[in-house]
């Protein structure tokens, strides 16, 4: 874990939930973008984002985002429900946006920073981006268990963040892929850092360079997605399988722990990446800003990914 992250967020401060002793299952909500919930039955933080005006990772989301990490940090691993300190054992992402998880980078902002020339912009945009998704990747520094349920279009840094999480469950009509390569750029965010350790090179390789959109089913089949399940059915799923972990839980959390040991995943190496993001970034042509606005356009009309082509 990197050392200076971990000290930075055990310093911020925790989010107002209003009167947690009143409810069971209390609620957090740290903007109209993000808020999150306790199920103490399953011992378990849902947190769903609802971005605007797009379903994607704007500035203002990653701030909120930074905040849910430095909470769930804080916490220790209990959370105050209903007057009773709960452990917790799993922390899962999912979206409040209807048919989509996350069309990814915030490609206007990206637009207006690569005509500016600045570097520093898009730098702390990818920074800020690899920050909370390196937190989600060692688990808050917590024995908990992380959760990505993805329920519809899951594209570019959306894909990033579906696979930093330790299980990756998609609902059947889920979309995956990584437009990127068509405006001549790469996702620096993890993608290849998360896949690689993943599925290997070549098929890491062949992910993030062909610009195709993949079924969910074709992402199980690739080892990329651990569980597919029915439409409407997420939700359901991921409580079974919750309570089919209950007995192992310790023992798959010492697993996972092994896992990341094994892989030796670096913040420092996803900050080397976002590096070569950026200088990528930078030298992008007026054809290739073109085809990016192109996309900013899909994700105005909450994305159509069948006609990125």
């Amino acid at each position: 874990m990197d050392m200076h992250v971990s000290k930075a967020l055990l310093q911020a401060p925790v989010p107002s939930s209003g009167d947690q002793s009143a409810a069971p299952n209390p609620e957090f909500f740290f903007s109209e973008q993000l808020s999150a919930f306790f199920d103490a039955k399953l011992r378990a933080m849902w947190l769903r984002w609802n971005p605007a005006p797009r379903p994607n990772f704007n500035p203002r989301l990653l701030g909120d985002l930074d905040r849910y990490c430095r909470f769930l940090t804080h916490t220790g691993g209990v959370v105050d429900s209903a007057g009773k300190n709960v452990p917790l054992e799993y922390a899962i992402l999912a979206s409040r946006v209807p048919g989509v998880f996350n069309l990814g980078g915030d490609l206007h902002l990206f637009m207006q920073l690569i005509d500016q020339k600045n570097r520093r912009g898009l730098l702390e945009y990818g920074k800020s981006c690899i920050h909370v998704l390196y937190r989600n990747y060692v688990g808050h520094g917590l024995p908990i268990t992380t959760i990505s349920l993805v329920q519809g279009e899951c594209l570019g840094g959306g894909f990033e963040a579906a696979l930093s999480s330790d299980v990756l469950v998609a609902e059947r009509q889920s979309r995956f892929g990584f437009p990127e390569i068509l405006f001549n750029l790469f996702p620096g965010m993890g993608a290849y850092s998360f896949l690689e350790r993943r599925v290997g090179r070549r098929a890491t390789e062949d992910l993030i360079t062909s610009g195709k959109i993949y079924s969910a089913d074709d992402m199980l089949t690739l080892g990329v997605v651990d569980l597919v399940v029915d439409q409407g059915s997420g939700e359901t799923e991921i409580a079974a399988l919750i309570k089919a972990r209950h007995r192992s839980r310790n023992g798959l959390v010492g697993v996972a722990a092994a896992r990341r040991s094994v892989h030796k995943l670096r913040y420092d190496e996803l900050l080397d990446v976002v590096d070569a993001w950026v200088d990528t970034a930078l030298r992008l042509t007026g054809r290739d800003l073109k085809l990016m606005q192109r996309l900013v356009s899909r994700q105005n009309g909450m994305g159509e990914p069948q006609h990125l082509h």
